[in-house]
C-alpha cells in the first residue's frame, strides 16, 4: 500500500508497540467514570478519576508534559510525570510509549489524581496510562500563534463535508450544530407526544411516487420484478392512516429527490409530517407558530435566532399574506381569474424564464419565486394558493380558484407547508389527471400516475383533516446561522473525489521528472541523491507531493526500504 512519510512512521510505532508488547487496539472495557465536562464541573482536589479520549497536543518539559486528552463533551489539561506515571526503575512507558510511540491523534485512557497548577489551571496527574487505539493517520490539528491567529485550519468545504469524522475532531464548533440537530427533533416530537400524536413509520420503497412534485429516483425489486421509487414524500401514507381512524400521525421521514443540488438543496433530507383530523389551516397556522417557538426556545434558549445579517423571531403569532396579494404588492400584476396564456406572457414580461411545458400552477409559482419569496425574512404565511398550485389541498371555502394552503417563509425560503386536507374522492381523481396531462405536456415534475389504492381509501372516507410538512435541514439551518445545508448534514451528498491536477515547477517539477526517467518508481534514498537538492528544499519539496496526492511514499516491509511512487496528474 503506498503511504505517505508521517504514515509510515506511525505504522513503525504502531510495530514497536507491538513489539513491547502492548497491544495497540485492545478489546476490553475501560472503565471511564468521568466526561471532562464533569471533571470540571464537580472538580475536587485530590479527586480520583478515569477519563478516555484522544491526545491533541503535549508540551514536553523533559522528565514532565503537560498535554490535553480531547472527549466528547471537551477537553482536560494532563500532567504526566515520569516518576508518578513509572515509580519502579523501568521508565519504558514514559520515556518511550508516551514519549515517542503515542502520536497526536491517539486515543488513550487515563487513571489520575485531580490537582490544580500553579497558574491555577484544572489538572489531572497521570497515575497510570493506557493505549486505546493508535491513529495511522495524522489529524490536521490548527495551530495558533502568540497573536491569536490560526494557522493551518481544517476548513476546505469540500474535505469537512467528505471526511466529517475528520472535521468534528478538529472542529468543535461544528459537533455543536449536530446536538442541536438532536435537540430539534426531541423538542418537536415532545411537542407532538404531549398533544396526543402518535410517530409513525412509512414506506421509503413506493410503487407510485406520490404525495410532491418532484423527479424520483427510480430502483427495481428483483423478485416482485417490478419498478419502485425512493419517497419523494409520504403524505398519502399518513393521509391512509387517518382514513384508518388516528386522530393525529406524524413521520420524520427521508425523502429522496433526483434534482439539483445547492446550498438549500441535497437530494436525501429529512422532512416532518403530521396529519390532524378534523382541523383546517387556520389551526395548523396557529399551531406551527407555537411549535417553532417552542423548538427554537428548545434549541437555543430564545425564540430569537441571528442568521446571516438578520435578526429572526419565532415568537408568535406570524404575519400572514395571501399569495394574489403577495404578487401583486411586489409585481403590480394581479393573478386573479387570469389564463395560462395572460400567466405566461406576464411571466415573460418580468424576465421570468418559462417554456410551454408550464401549467398554470408552475407560472405562478415562477412569478412568486422570482419577485416574492425573497421578500419575507421574519417569519410569515403565505396563504391562499391557486388550485393549480395544489393538487392535494382543499379547495376554499370563499372562493373556488384557490385553494386553503399555507406556506411559511423565513428569510425568503420556504420552510414548511399545510394544508387543509383533500378529502374529497371525485375532486381528488380529478386534480390528478390535471397532473397527468401536465406530465403528457412535458412538466417532469409533475406527477404523471394516479395511485388508485389512495383514491379507494379516500373513497371509504378520510374526516377532515389539516397536514404540515417541515423541511428539517432547512430549518436546522436557519436555528444554527448556516447558510449552507451541507453544514447541518452530517454526511452531504458528495461527487466523487478526483485527483488533483496542479501546475509543477522548480523543486517539485525535479523530482517529478525524476520519477518519471525511472519509470514511476525509485527508491527513496537513492531518488533523494540524484535531485541534489539540499535536505530543506528537498523536505518541502516532496512533502508537498505527497500532500497533493501527486506522489506516495510506500515501505517494502521485507527490507525496510522506502520507495517514491507517482500517484497523480499534473499540468505544466
Amino acid at each position: 500500500m503506498a503511504l505517505s512519510e508521517q504514515e509510515i512512521i506511525r505504522r513503525e510505532k504502531l510495530q514497536s508497540l507491538r513489539n513491547l508488547g502492548i497491544n495497540p487496539y485492545p478489546a476490553q472495557l475501560f472503565p471511564v467514570n468521568h466526561t471532562s465536562k464533569q471533571v470540571k464541573e464537580s472538580f475536587e482536589e485530590g479527586k480520583k478519576v478515569i477519563v478516555a479520549g484522544r491526545l491533541m497536543s503535549v508540551r514536553d518539559q523533559g522528565k514532565a508534559c503537560f498535554a490535553e486528552l480531547q472527549d466528547s463533551e471537551g477537553r482536560i489539561q494532563l500532567y504526566v510525570n515520569r516518576d508518578v506515571l513509572c515509580p519502579e526503575e523501568d521508565k519504558t512507558l514514559y520515556n518511550q510509549v508516551f514519549k515517542k510511540l503515542t502520536d497526536l491523534g491517539d486515543f488513550i485512557g487515563i487513571e489520575g489524581e485531580l490537582f490544580t497548577t500553579k497558574v491555577g489551571a484544572q489538572c489531572i496527574r497521570v497515575d497510570e496510562f493506557t493505549f486505546l487505539s493508535k491513529t495511522l493517520r495524522p489529524l490536521p490539528l490548527p495551530k495558533i500563534d502568540e497573536d491569536g491567529k490560526i494557522h493551518d485550519a481544517f476548513n476546505d468545504a469540500e474535505l469537512r463535508y467528505r471526511m466529517r469524522y475528520v472535521d468534528l475532531t478538529v472542529n468543535q464548533h461544528v459537533k455543536e450544530t449536530f446536538i442541536k440537530r438532536t435537540k430539534l427533533f426531541t423538542a418537536m416530537r415532545t411537542f407532538f407526544n404531549d398533544a396526543g400524536y402518535l410517530e409513525v413509520e412509512t414506506p421509503v420503497l413506493q410503487s407510485i411516487p406520490g404525495g410532491a412534485a418532484a423527479r424520483p429516483f427510480i430502483t427495481h425489486h428483483n423478485s416482485l420484478d417490478i419498478p419502485l421509487y425512493m419517497r419523494i414524500a409520504n403524505e398519502l401514507y399518513l393521509k391512509r392512516l387517518i382514513v384508518g381512524g388516528f386522530d393525529g400521525v406524524y413521520e420524520f421521514s427521508k425523502n429522496f429527490r433526483n434534482e439539483g443540488m445547492d446550498r438549500t438543496h441535497n437530494p436525501e433530507f429529512t422532512a416532518m409530517e403530521i396529519y390532524v383530523a378534523y382541523k383546517d389551516y387556520n389551526w395548523m397556522m396557529e399551531f406551527t407558530e407555537q411549535l417553532l417557538e417552542y423548538c427554537a426556545t428548545a434549541v437555543n434558549g430564545t425564540s430569537e435566532v441571528t442568521f446571516g445579517e438578520h435578526t429572526i423571531n419565532f415568537k408568535a403569532p406570524y404575519a400572514r399574506v395571501t399569495m394574489t396579494d403577495a404578487i401583486k404588492h411586489f409585481t403590480g400584476f394581479d393573478i386573479s381569474g387570469k389564463s395560462e396564456a395572460e400567466l405566461f406572457e406576464a411571466a415573460k414580461g418580468m424576465g421570468i424564464e418559462v417554456d410551454e411545458t408550464m401549467g398554470k400552477g408552475k407560472l405562478i409559482d415562477e412569478i412568486f419565486g422570482a419577485k416574492c419569496e425573497g421578500n419575507y425574512i421574519q417569519p410569515t404565511f403565505i396563504t391562499d394558493y391557486p388550485k393549480e398550485m395544489s393538487p392535494l389541498c382543499k379547495e376554499h371555502r370563499d372562493n373556488p380558484e384557490l385553494t386553503e394552503r399555507f406556506e411559511l417563509m423565513v428569510c425568503g425560503k420556504e420552510i414548511a407547508n399545510a394544508y387543509s386536507e383533500l378529502n374529497d374522492p371525485i375532486d381528488q381523481r380529478e386534480r390528478f389527471e390535471d397532473q397527468m396531462r401536465l406530465a403528457e405536456k412535458g412538466d417532469d415534475e409533475a406527477n404523471g400516475t394516479i395511485d388508485e389504492d389512495f383514491l379507494r381509501a379516500l373513497e371509504y372516507g378520510m374526516p377532515p383533516t389539516s397536514g404540515l410538512g417541515i423541511g428539517m435541514d432547512r430549518l436546522m439551518m436557519f436555528l444554527t446561522n448556516n447558510a449552507s445545508i451541507q453544514e447541518v448534514l452530517l454526511f452531504p451528498q458528495m461527487r466523487p473525489e478526483k485527483k488533483q491536477t496542479i501546475e509543477l515547477s522548480g523543486e517539485r517539477k525535479l523530482i517529478w521528472d525524476l520519477l518519471q526517467s525511472t519509470g514511476g518508481t525509485s527508491e527513496l534514498k537513492k531518488l533523494k541523491n540524484n535531485s541534489g537538492l539540499s535536505g530543506k528544499k528537498w523536505d518541502l519539496a516532496i512533502k508537498d507531493l505527497v500532500n497533493h496526492g501527486l506522489v506516495k511514499i510506500s515501505l517494502d516491509t521485507e527490507s525496510g526500504d522506502k520507495f517514491v511512487t507517482l500517484d497523480g496528474e499534473i499540468k505544466f
